[in-house]
C-alpha cells in the first residue's frame, strides 16, 4: 500500500507540474468586496484592459460624495448580477479611480440607448448574468448575457481589445458604444468626444474627459468582422450652437459625431449562433496611430489564435518563478498574486514608439518603451523591488518613462501618482527616487545616473509642493499648516535617504551628506514623552489632545501614530534605539498586533476596512508592511516569522475574497511574492533584503542574465513555520539579512524549518 500510494502521489505531482501555470490564475481574486481588481482580458502590461462593467454608479449625488462608487474602483463587483458592458480601460486594485473608456455592449430586440439601473432589471440596456456562465483566465474572459442570448467572448493584444459576440437569429441585433460611461463618473467628465465612420465596418475617433487625470485624451479603432446595415448616435447634452451642422440629420447614418455626451449604434442581421467580432485598438496620440496599433497586433479575425498568443505571454512571465506549495490552492494563490504584478503599469506608446507626454506634446521613445500608471506611494515598497528580480529590463523602461515625465514637466519633478501623460499628485512623498534608488544599488538601470540625481533633487526641493517648503524651513512638517505631518516628514525623510545614495554613487560627497543629514529630520518629530511620532505646530511644541489610535487628524494619512508611526526604514536601528531598546520595541510590535482598534478610530477612513486589519495592524494598507519584518532587529526574530506566516494565511487566499485590501496596482501582491519565497524589501534603495518564513516547499526564479537561483525548505509544513537555519549556497546566514547579489548571482537558498522557535 505504501508503494502504490507512494505512486500516485508522484504521479499527481508529476501531471500537477506539468499543468500550465495560467490555469494556477484566479482573475477573479480581488473582485469581491474592496481588492478592487478586475477579471476581464489583458496582457501583461498590456494598454488595453477589456473587462465588464457590473454597475454605472455615479461618483456624486444631490452634489456630495457618493461612497458607493469606492466599491467600482475598477468597475466591477463579484456579487452583481448585472453587467453593463465592456470598458477597454481599466484600473487594478486602486484605491481612487478614472478610465473605464469605450463601453461596447451587444444587445438584441428593440433599441436601447439608456442603460438603465441595476436595482431595475430590463430597465436599460444592461443584461442580466449568472455566474456559472462566467469563466475568466489570463487573457480571456467570457460570459452569457442572458437578456439577450448573446454570448461574449473577449481577449486582448498589447493595445487591442478583441470582442467575439454569439448572436441569436435576429433583424435587430445591435452593437452599442457608450461614449457617455466612466468609472468615477459625473456630469461634466467628458469634455469632448469625435466619432468617425470611415466605411461600413470601420470607425475611429476619441474621447477627452477630465478627472483624476485632468486631460487624458484616449484615440481608438473599431473594426467589424461584418458590415453593419445601419448606425447612428443620439446626443445627450443641451446643444446652445451647432454652427451649420443643422443642416444634417445627425442621429442616423450621418459618418461624423461630436459632442460632450454621446451615445451610439451600430445594427446587423444575425442568423442563429451567428459570430460577430469586433476589433478595438487604443492609442495615446491619433486615429491613424489606433489604426497602425491594430493592423500590428491583430491583422487576422482569428480570436483563438490571438487568445493562445495572450495565453503564452502570461505563460511566459509567470514562468519567471516556478514553485512547489503545501497545497494548490497555495499555488493559485502565489500565480494570481504574480498575475496581479503585471497588470500596470502599462505600455503608453504606439507601435512605432511615439508616445503622448506630460507636456500634452508627442515624442518619440527611441532607447527605450514608454509606460503609465505609476502608483509610486503603494509600489516603491515592494512591487519595483520585485520587478529588480524578474523584470529588470522592463522595470529599467519604467525608469526612463519617469525621467521622461520630469523632462517634459513644467516641475522638471518625477511623477508622483501618473497616469495617461497626466499627474494626479495623489498621496504624499515623491517616490519615484527610491524606484530610481534601488535600481542604481542593484544594478538593474543604465539610466543617465546624472539625470537621475538632477531630476530627484529638484523633486525634493518643489517647494509648493504638500509641505516641502516648510519641511525645508523646520525640518518638519508642521500640522497646523499641512495634513497628514507625520507621514510627510517621515516618507520624505526616507525620500532624502535615497537621494544620498544616488549622490554617494555618483561621487558626489556633499550632496550625499546633505541628503543624509536630511534624512535624520525623523528624528525631529519623535516625542519621548508620548512615546510616538507626534505631530508638532510650528512654533516647535507638540499637538495637544493627541490620540495615537486615531487614524484620523493626528498627523497620519491611512494609518496611525501605532503602525505609521515606524516608518523609518533608513535607520532602522537608530529608530529602535530612540524608542527605547530592542526589548521594549519588540513589545510595541506585539501590541500593534495584539490590540484591536475601535471602530471609531477607522470609520472616516474608506481606504481601512475590517478585512485587511489584525489587532491593530493593518495589512490592508501599505504603510505597515515592512512592520512584521522589524522583529528582525531585536531580540525576537521569529516572531517575524511567525507573523509573516501568520498574514499570509488570514490575508490572502484563493477565492474572490482573497485580497484583505486594495491591490494598490500590485503592491498587496507582491508582498505575498516576496514573503511566500522567505524574504522582503525592508528598505528599498538598498541591496538588502530581511528573511522572513517561506510558505513554499521551493521556488525556482529565472532571471533575465541567464541564471537561477533555487530556493529550497527542509521540514515544511503548516506548524514548522521558524527557521532554524538558513544557508545560502551551503554558508550559513546568521544576520536575518539577504543580499541581492546572492538573488542576482543564482545559487541556492535553504530554509531548515522548525515547529520551535
Amino acid at each position: 500500500m505504501k508503494t502504490l500510494f507512494t505512486f500516485l502521489s508522484l504521479s499527481f505531482f508529476v501531471m500537477s507540474n506539468s499543468q500550465k501555470l495560467t490555469s494556477y490564475v484566479n482573475p477573479f481574486v480581488g473582485t469581491k468586496n474592496m481588492g478592487h481588481t478586475f477579471p476581464g482580458a489583458t496582457a501583461p502590461f498590456g494598454m488595453v484592459q477589456l473587462s465588464p462593467e457590473t454597475n454605472q454608479v455615479p461618483y456624486a449625488i444631490d452634489g456630495k460624495y457618493n461612497p458607493e462608487t469606492y466599491r467600482y474602483c475598477s468597475g466591477y463587483q463579484y456579487d452583481d448580477k448585472t453587467i453593463f458592458g465592456f470598458a477597454h480601460t481599466h484600473f487594478s486594485g486602486v484605491g481612487h479611480s478614472d478610465l473605464g473608456d469605450f463601453l461596447m455592449m451587444p444587445t438584441v430586440g428593440k433599441l436601447t440607448l439608456e442603460p438603465g439601473t441595476a436595482e431595475l432589471p430590463k430597465s436599460g440596456y444592461h443584461s442580466q448574468f449568472t455566474k456559472n456562465t462566467e469563466k475568466a483566465s489570463p487573457g480571456f474572459y467570457e460570459v452569457v448575457l442572458d437578456d439577450y442570448g448573446i454570448k461574449a467572448e473577449l481577449t486582448a493584444s498589447e493595445r487591442v481589445g478583441f470582442h467575439r459576440y454569439t448572436f441569436p437569429k435576429s433583424t435587430e441585433s445591435h452593437i452599442i458604444l457608450d461614449l457617455m460611461s466612466n468609472i468615477y463618473n459625473y456630469d461634466s467628465k467628458n469634455v469632448w468626444t469625435f466619432v468617425r465612420v470611415e466605411d461600413n465596418q470601420t470607425v475611429t475617433g476619441y474621447r477627452e474627459t477630465t478627472g483624476w487625470a485632468r486631460t487624458k485624451k484616449v484615440f481608438f479603432a473599431m473594426k467589424f468582422s461584418k458590415p453593419f446595415k445601419k448606425y447612428g448616435r443620439k446626443r445627450y447634452e443641451k446643444v446652445e450652437y451647432n454652427g451649420f451642422y443643422r443642416k444634417f440629420n445627425e442621429d442616423e447614418n450621418f459618418p461624423e459625431f461630436a459632442g460632450r455626451q454621446i451615445r451610439c449604434y451600430f445594427d446587423f442581421d444575425t442568423t442563429e449562433n451567428e459570430q460577430i467580432l469586433v476589433k478595438f485598438a487604443l492609442s495615446n496620440t491619433s486615429t491613424s496611430g489606433a489604426m497602425k496599433n491594430l493592423e500590428a497586433e491583430i491583422p487576422h479575425w482569428d480570436f483563438e489564435k490571438t487568445k493562445k498568443e495572450t495565453e503564452a505571454k502570461w505563460e511566459k512571465e509567470l514562468s519567471k518563478i516556478e514553485v512547489e506549495t503545501l497545497t494548490e490552492n497555495d499555488k493559485t494563490t502565489f500565480y494570481t498574486a504574480l498575475y496581479h504584478t503585471m497588470m500596470s503599469p502599462i505600455l503608453y506608446q504606439d507601435v512605432d514608439g511615439i508616445y503622448l507626454d506630460i507636456d500634452q506634446n508627442i515624442h518619440n521613445a527611441k532607447d527605450f518603451t514608454n509606460y503609465t500608471v505609476f502608483s509610486l506611494w503603494d509600489t516603491y515598497r515592494a512591487l519595483h523591488p520585485l520587478y529588480n528580480i524578474i523584470q529588470p529590463k522592463r522595470n529599467n523602461d519604467f525608469i526612463k518613462s519617469m525621467l521622461s515625465h520630469a523632462r517634459h514637466s513644467v516641475h522638471k519633478a518625477l511623477p508622483i501618482w501618473s497616469h495617461y501623460a497626466n499627474e494626479n499628485w495623489c498621496m504624499i512623498g515623491y517616490h519615484a527616487v527610491s524606484v530610481l534608488a534601488d535600481a542604481v544599488a542593484k544594478n538593474t538601470t543604465d539610466a543617465d545616473l546624472k539625470a537621475m540625481l538632477n531630476a530627484s533633487v529638484t523633486s525634493s526641493n518643489l517647494k509648493y509642493y504638500d509641505g516641502i517648503g516648510d519641511y525645508l524651513k523646520y525640518g518638519y512638517v508642521p500640522e497646523d499648516k499641512s495634513s497628514s505631518s507625520v507621514s510627510k516628514t517621515l516618507e520624505y525623510a526616507y525620500d532624502d535617504w535615497c537621494i544620498a545614495q544616488l549622490a554617494k554613487k555618483s561621487g558626489d560627497k556633499n550632496l550625499e551628506n546633505e541628503y543624509l543629514k536630511r534624512s535624520e529630520n525623523y528624528r525631529n518629530l519623535y516625542n519621548p514623552q508620548s512615546g510616538f511620532m507626534h505631530p508638532k505646530l510650528s512654533d516647535g511644541t507638540f499637538k495637544k489632545d493627541f490620540d495615537p489610535m486615531d487614524t484620523h487628524g493626528q498627523g497620519f494619512i491611512e494609518g496611525n501614530a501605532f503602525n505609521y508611526g515606524l516608518y523609518v526604514p533608513q535607520n532602522i536601528p537608530e529608530m529602535i534605539k530612540m524608542m527605547g531598546g530592542k526589548n521594549k520595541f519588540s513589545k510595541h510590535l506585539d501590541e500593534i498586533f495584539t490590540t484591536e482598534i475601535a471602530e471609531k478610530y477607522i470609520e472616516k477612513n474608506e481606504d481601512i476596512t475590517r478585512d485587511g486589519i489584525i489587532g491593530n495592524y493593518v495589512h490592508g494598507n501599505e504603510p505597515g508592511h515592512h512592520i512584521p519584518y522589524l522583529y528582525n532587529f531585536t531580540n525576537d526574530p521569529w516572531k517575524t516569522q511567525e507573523r509573516v506566516r501568520m498574514i499570509m494565511r488570514k490575508m490572502y487566499s484563493h477565492g474572490e475574497d482573497g485580497l484583505c485590501g486594495n491591490d494598490d496596482a500590485g503592491q498587496m501582491s507582491a508582498w505575498y511574492v516576496f514573503s511566500a519565497m522567505g524574504f522582503y524589501p525592508v528598505l528599498p534603495g538598498s541591496d538588502e533584503y530581511q528573511l522572513g518564513s517561506p510558505l513554499l516547499i521551493s521556488a525556482k526564479i529565472n532571471l533575465e542574465n541567464g541564471k537561477t537561483l533555487k530556493i529550497r525548505t527542509e521540514n515544511q509544513s503548516e506548524k514548522n513555520v521558524y527557521v532554524s537555519k538558513i544557508l545560502v549556497n551551503g554558508k550559513e546566514i546568521k544576520n536575518q539579512t539577504l543580499k541581492h547579489s546572492d538573488i542576482a548571482n543564482g545559487g541556492e537558498i535553504v530554509f531548515i524549518m522548525s515547529g520551535k522557535r
